[in-house]
């Protein structure tokens, strides 16, 4: 059974459902529908209000959503206060922000028409059936999220509104020519070098320490001497597939008896409307299909619904459980059938029953290893749960040991090696495993090992007993222990400084045009190398910081290189860089994409600094 439920979270249908019901919190966070009562609000925006049902869907959604991006980890955060209350902060910045949009978007007088409405909506990914639009799937996808065609397009309008404001704020922003050019430059800009680097190790080997230093460096360095909390467990590892066993005939025919709804089809219907304002041109769109006129033609001329009258009135298949009431209350039940004029929510339409399925059973032979499949993981798991609770009373009642749960469970208890929080073996490295190991409740007095943890369930179909064995609380290593490391570092850093220094004194006279100290520490410039300001390292950092050099002087500088030695940098040339025709256009639109959501940002710090915002209880009651 979980194996299914991990599998179902990847269902395409699921995941289309899930979207919109994202979709529908982007989009109707603010929608007057949702508004509730004037006393228990969340907050006024410049006199409009954000109810306690707008607040409660939207800090719902994030909850939703930080639940599915978390995890596991969610369950531990949502037990801490603040982190609830940031989520519920969260959901009502989210809703101020969206309520100052769509009013500045109101006052610009920006207007979304159908014609753009139903142009995004047979854009929706999630609405098609091999890359075109299905009116069928667009009317179920709606109706299992509980919105109507008409809530639906009136969220999108508001959302196409915002788009326009965003678009106008991008599009204001631009970069002159010149100033791509500049840029341009300085991105692809070489620059010709000639190194030489002085040997740390040489002169680290020529430094001295005494006992002070490395005492003053290990009382000034202790982090870096710590060993970590150490721990070895003994666990017991309960798998529910090691349960599964092929199932009889029996019990085969006994699941399919029980569960025949599980495999059967249920029965469709096909529907095409005409859908029309007033009665009037409802009667004579119906005596005129009367009289042998075509559905489709008078559909596609007259009908009102911008997404059948496309199809010719069709609606496609829908699930019996689908069908709006509009449909079922026609109570057409021949292929073919015609209703009369019908009353609804969005006018009055004519309704055509164009084809019907019946429910459909599969036989047994058609699902047989479906059924044997699924009878074997709920046989199982429910073993697998009876086995779980008598090792968790084994453990639990024999808490000083985990002999009475290994004569239980069947099987020996395994135990690790030692292990921080930082190398957790791979066979107990499950979040709710390590919570339990490391908070502490298992270590008896003075961290000595303690009791037999609880079952810990891991994914459904896992689940550990454990205790710790043995423990080590976290130390500093001794000093005598890493004398020879400290004394190493003390001998590097003092050589890193004579090197920057002189380093420092053999630059000083190269910018003079003399090169004595230079000679004299047997140094040698490498030869001529060209660097891009894209090759990232110290030296190249360094080297693009340098003063180009004037004429056939070079400019001089210092920098560490990746292998810890001090270099002397001497900058010959300074080269002026191009780039594809392409790659400039992607880097000015990128630069220009980023300027504009700096513009857009800063127009809704002014919005927010300009509204008055009343903040109400709902915040403060959740």
């Amino acid at each position: 059974m979980m194996d299914n439920l991990r599998s179902a979270s990847n269902h395409v249908v699921l995941k289309i459902i899930l979207g919109i019901i994202i979709i529908s919190f982007v989009l109707t966070g603010v929608s007057n529908y949702l508004i509730g009562g004037t006393h228990d609000y969340a907050a006024k925006i410049n006199g409009e209000t954000i109810s306690r049902a707008q607040f409660d869907n939207a800090f719902n959604n994030e909850r939703a959503r930080q639940q599915q991006q978390l995890g596991d980890q969610y369950a531990q955060l949502a037990g801490n206060e603040q982190f609830m209350q940031q989520l519920r902060q969260q959901a009502l910045s989210q809703l101020i922000d969206q309520t100052l949009l769509q009013q500045y978007v109101h006052s610009l007088n920006l207007a979304v028409t159908d014609a753009q409405i139903k142009q995004a909506i047979f854009a929706v990914p999630q609405f098609q059936t091999n890359g075109h639009f299905d009116n069928a799937l667009y009317n179920s996808v709606l109706s299992s999220v509980g919105y109507t065609p008409d809530q639906y397009a009136a969220s999108l309008r508001k959302s196409l509104a915002n788009q326009q404001l965003a678009q106008a704020v991008g599009n204001t922003d631009f970069v002159l020519p010149s100033e791509s050019d500049r840029i341009v430059n300085l991105v692809s800009q070489q620059r010709q070098i000639r190194q030489a680097s002085i040997d740390i190790n040489a002169l680290a080997s020529q430094q001295k320490v005494n006992d002070d230093e490395i005492k003053g460096y290990y009382q000034s360095h202790q982090d870096a001497f710590k060993l970590p909390e150490q721990f070895k467990v003994s666990y017991i590892k309960l798998d529910a597939k090691t349960l599964q066993k092929d199932p009889s005939e029996q019990d085969i025919q006994s699941w399919y008896d029980s569960h025949k709804a599980d495999y059967s089809q249920q029965g469709r219907q096909r529907y095409s409307i005409i859908q029309v304002k007033s009665e009037q041109q409802a009667n004579d769109l119906l005596k005129q299909l009367q009289q042998g006129a075509n559905f489709a033609d008078l559909a596609t001329k007259n009908s009102q619904d911008p997404v059948s009258a496309k199809q010719g009135g069709d609606l496609g298949w829908m699930e019996m459980d689908a069908i709006p009431d509009e449909l079922t209350s026609a109570k057409l039940t021949q292929k073919g059938a015609l209703s009369g004029v019908v009353k609804s929510s969005v006018g009055f339409l004519i309704i055509r029953l164009d084809d019907l399925q019946p429910e459909q059973q599969q036989p047994l032979s058609a699902v047989h290893q479906a059924v044997a499949d699924k009878v074997k993981q709920e046989t199982a798991i429910s073993q697998f749960y009876a086995l779980q609770q008598k090792v968790n009373d084994a453990a639990s009642n024999d808490n000083g040991s985990l002999a009475a749960a290994e004569q239980v469970a069947g099987t020996k208890a395994v135990e690790t090696s030692w292990f921080s929080q930082q190398s957790v073996p791979n066979e107990l490295n499950f979040d709710p495993v390590k919570e339990v190991i490391f908070n502490g409740t298992l270590l008896g007095e003075q961290g000595t090992p303690g009791s037999n943890s609880s079952i810990i369930t891991v994914d459904g179909d896992r689940a550990f007993v454990l205790r710790i064995s043995a423990h080590q609380p976290a130390s500093v290593k001794p000093q005598a222990d890493v004398t020879a490391q400290i004394t190493d570092a003390i001998k590097h850093d003092k050589a890193l400084a004579a090197a920057k220094t002189e380093a420092a004194a053999i630059i000083a006279e190269l910018r003079q045009g003399k090169q004595t100290r230079f000679d004299q520490a047997g140094l040698k410039f490498a030869e001529t190398q060209t660097l891009q300001r894209n090759q990232q390292s110290a030296v190249t950092e360094a080297v693009f910081g340098l003063t180009p050099p004037q004429g056939q002087t070079p400019s001089y500088g210092v920098a560490e290189d990746e292998k810890g030695s001090v270099v002397i940098i001497a900058l010959d040339k300074v080269t002026a860089g191009e780039l594809p025709a392409q790659q400039k256009a992607q880097m000015v639109a990128g630069i220009t994409d980023n300027n504009a959501q700096l513009a857009f940002t800063s127009l809704l710090e002014q919005l927010r600094r300009d509204a008055k915002i009343k903040y109400g209880d709902a915040l403060q009651t959740q």
